[in-house]
């Protein structure tokens, strides 16, 4: 008897130290970015992480355990991206998977989590395939959509009642869609406007002086831009020397986003209607707390990058509390309708796609004080801006 009681003793004991080993061991997430190739965007992201964890971390942790990022830098190529996501969980045996910024990216990235059942938040690729055609149950979303930020800017755009458009974008999958999808929305909602040019430009390769004559040429009342990065900034100042955009309106994903327009400074395009981010002028709650310990950590102001960065780590942060710990089954039913908290407010992971509902502002570009601003803003709850549920289900394939 005595043997038994020595024996069951021993197995609790062995026990109760299994699980504080487990306690003491780090939820590990296996972060993949472009770091080299999208510095602009994603030094401020790594920074709203690392903000993110160490509050978490000194809030002590999640189910009983801190947070621990472990990164790897893509090139910008999927092949090497899938390459690095199966290094993290083979040989770095991390719980899950983030991040991504160019949606062909973040396409094989979302392949990778289906394939090795994995769970994968993608943080920054806009590719509304993603959560649709190409969606699967390991794989959420947290940015506005290509589809949602479209769809956010369609009913001003709509408004300018003008006929003749073009359209400017990266000849990968982000333009493809975006451009795709605003067409669309601006036929259902004027019927009779044109479509008077296409110029789909390499990604990084703008040849901005040509892309600028050919839309010239096609004399349009409007035209849409997807560009970003370094494309912008020369498509931008190329279309401003030829006159390009004395006599069109331009509607413009993504240019209000401090890390484009900020390069510009005082060549900044004015009255473009564009997404963005007006960090300067944002008074919630929510906000502000985020400002001031991003400032007072960085002195320095935060960019997109670094709300989407920081609103990744919380997003997982609630996922594994609600989860009560880091099993995969567990945390795809904790995403599944997560709500959480963001410096833009309340989002949730939608369950029938796994889109999450942040949002974006909407707003004019403007030069104020010699550098590029928005003015005349406006927050849209990405709620909103969601096709129909029967919509979607006939888009995503079953789970």
């Amino acid at each position: 008897m005595k043997a038994k009681l020595f024996r069951l003793a021993v197995a609790a004991g062995l026990v109760a130290v299994a699980c504080a080993a487990q306690a003491q061991t780090p939820i590990r997430i296996g972060e993949i970015n472009s770091y080299k190739t999208q510095a602009a965007f994603l030094d401020p992201y790594r920074r709203g992480m690392e903000l993110a964890v160490d509050e978490v971390n000194a809030a002590g942790g999640v189910a009983g355990r801190k947070i621990e990022i472990v990164t790897r830098d893509d090139s910008a190529n999927p092949g090497d991206a899938v390459r690095m996501a199966e290094e993290l969980v083979s040989a770095e045996k991390v719980d899950m998977i983030a991040g991504g910024f160019l949606s062909n990216v973040g396409l094989a990235l979302a392949d990778f989590a289906k394939q090795r059942k994995v769970v994968y938040l993608a943080s920054e690729p806009l590719t509304d395939k993603i959560v649709w055609q190409d969606g699967n149950r390991y794989t959420f979303r947290l940015r506005p959509s290509t589809y949602m930020q479209s769809a956010m800017l369609a009913p001003d755009a709509i408004k300018l009642n003008k006929r003749r458009w073009a359209f400017v974008y990266p000849n990968y999958e982000y333009g493809q869609s975006a451009v795709a999808t605003f067409k669309a929305l601006l036929k259902a909602g004027q019927p009779d406007v044109e479509f008077v040019g296409d110029q789909a430009t390499p990604l990084g390769r703008i040849d901005a002086g040509a892309v600028a004559q050919a839309l010239g040429d096609a004399r349009p009342d409007a035209i849409f831009n997807a560009l970003f990065a370094a494309d912008l900034s020369k498509f931008v100042r190329e279309g401003s020397t030829r006159g390009l955009f004395n006599n069109a309106s331009v509607v413009s994903l993504l240019t209000g986003e401090p890390e484009y327009l900020d390069p510009l400074r005082d060549e900044a395009p004015v009255g473009w209607l564009v997404t963005g981010y007006p960090w300067y002028a944002i008074d919630t709650p929510q906000h502000k707390a985020f400002l001031a310990a991003y400032q007072k950590k960085y002195s320095d102001y935060p960019r997109v990058g670094s709300v989407v960065g920081y609103s990744t780590i919380k997003a997982i942060s609630a996922a594994v509390e609600k989860a009560g710990g880091a099993d995969t089954e567990k945390l795809v039913a904790a995403f599944t309708g997560l709500e959480f908290g963001s410096p833009f407010g309340k989002v949730m992971f939608r369950p029938q796609d796994h889109q999450s509902t942040m949002g974006a502002y909407v707003g004019r570009t403007v030069v104020k004080d010699g550098k590029g601003i928005m003015v005349d803003f406006s927050y849209k709850d990405g709620a909103g801006f969601q096709p129909s549920d029967a919509e979607v289900k006939a888009l995503r394939p079953a789970d």
